[in-house]
């Protein structure tokens, strides 16, 4: 998976919450984690399509947005970079960190701690 930028990491999460959103309705849901304009929500969800983390669509005349990349999946991936990368620990972060996340269900965190535990987790670079 591509790194992702903070910008897109917010972008993923309100669709995540949301399933389908328009550009403005992203923008606004992102708009107290970042402060900038629309103009560069637009630009970003463009790069996002190019690189395949989000599809866009006409719905009534008007782009929407669906994010490509699932969340569980995705939040393992990162945790595994952030873990191996910055903290420089080898092998599974525990699945006792993601307890309190507001983005994650029950079942999304047992979904987590079984890509976090599972062999093919450790091969990754």
């Amino acid at each position: 998976m591509t790194r992702l930028s903070n910008p897109e990491l917010e972008l993923l999460k309100c669709l995540w919450r949301h399933e389908v959103c328009s550009a403005r309705e992203l923008h606004e849901g992102v708009a107290s984690a970042l402060d900038w304009s629309y103009s560069s929500t637009r630009k970003t969800l463009e790069r996002m399509v190019e690189k395949g983390l989000v599809g866009e669509s006409k719905h009534h005349g008007l782009n929407v947005y669906r994010a490509q990349v699932g969340k569980v999946a995705t939040i393992a991936e990162l945790s595994r970079d952030f873990t191996r990368r910055v903290l420089e620990i080898e092998g599974p972060l525990p699945v006792q960190a993601f307890a309190d996340s507001r983005l994650l269900s029950e079942r999304e965190i047992e979904q987590l701690e079984a890509l976090l535990q599972s062999p093919e987790a450790d091969e990754q670079p």
